[in-house]
């Protein structure tokens, strides 16, 4: 069921269950790569550990975000609090940016620092575990975000896809460590930051484009289906801002300028069941309505 289907209170439960299934996982993933890494004396299990803590710190940032976006529109905000949701969505992108900067200082001091950690057949048993619950978790919070239309669970599932990526390259160290290269943990720990980064930046993107309100829907695509409503001579001036789930839109038309007041109304009635039926994602939607004769 999409997100449109559902009021803003069965959403908020349906993205909260998402986040405090996801968070538990999160944390027992991320406690059993800290605690194996720190008896066998493992930087990179250590800070991978540590780094999934992030994936629950950032649940536990959607947990305050959906509450306080699910709030109801007021005097102060009369088109609700949806952004709030985006703001902390850019928090995660931040969060992941961080990541990026501890595991870059991390590589910087491994160079003045000779380090052998001990690892085991049990090390990347729990490696292969850990990065398995975490596939798991990025595939189910990926799907509930499209079907609920939450942007935040999409962006957290990004995140912990940067965690993957972060396990990998623990598992692919932790080979050439066996083997004796050592600095095996430097090079990947560089090589995976730049994927992490890249991430970041995907999430900090779109939630920018949300907050500047770029445009969400073609504009082609609603005019066409304007235009094919009975009575509508033309359609101009077409603005979306919003979010995948809720968008926001305003346009004018152009109707014969003998048409009463209500029978131009009845028009514009009919263009906004035209839009709400081709586009669901569509909220909320003014039509200016112009005389044929009025200059475009």
């Amino acid at each position: 069921m999409g997100r449109n289907f559902l009021d803003n209170k069965e959403y908020t439960l349906r993205v909260r269950k998402v986040l405090v299934i996801t968070l538990i996982l999160n944390c027992c993933v991320a406690l059993a790569k800290v605690l194996y890494g720190y008896i066998t004396d493992s930087i990179a299990m250590t800070s991978d550990g540590f780094h999934s803590f992030f994936d629950g710190i950032s649940n536990v940032i959607g947990l305050i975000g959906i509450w306080i976006a699910s709030r109801p529109p007021d005097e102060r905000h009369p088109y609700g609090h949806k952004k709030y949701e985006t703001l902390f969505t850019i928090v995660i992108s931040i969060m992941i940016f961080a990541t990026c900067f501890q595991i870059l200082k991390k590589v910087y001091f491994s160079l003045f620092d000779v380090h052998e950690p001990e690892v085991t057949h049990l090390s990347f048993i729990i490696m292969i575990l850990t990065m398995s619950v975490n596939v798991f978790v990025m595939l189910y919070e990926s799907k509930k975000g499209k079907q609920l239309g939450s942007e935040f669970l999409v962006a957290d599932a990004m995140h912990t896809k940067s965690d993957i990526f972060a396990s990998l390259a623990v598992i692919i160290s932790l080979i050439f460590t066996k083997m004796g290269y050592y600095h095996a943990d430097i090079i990947v720990g560089v090589v995976i930051t730049f994927f992490i980064a890249k991430i970041g930046y995907e999430i900090l993107k779109e939630a920018s484009d949300i907050l500047v309100d770029t445009v969400c829907i073609d504009n082609n695509a609603i005019k066409y289906s304007v235009n094919r409503v009975k009575g509508v001579k033309d359609c101009h001036q077409i603005r979306t801002r919003g979010t995948m789930n809720s968008v926001y839109l305003d346009l004018h038309i152009v109707v014969d300028r003998n048409l009463s007041t209500e029978q131009a109304h009845i028009i514009a009635d009919d263009v906004e069941k035209e839009i709400k039926k081709e586009f669901p994602s569509v909220v909320d939607i003014v039509v200016h309505i112009e005389p044929e004769t009025m200059k475009q």
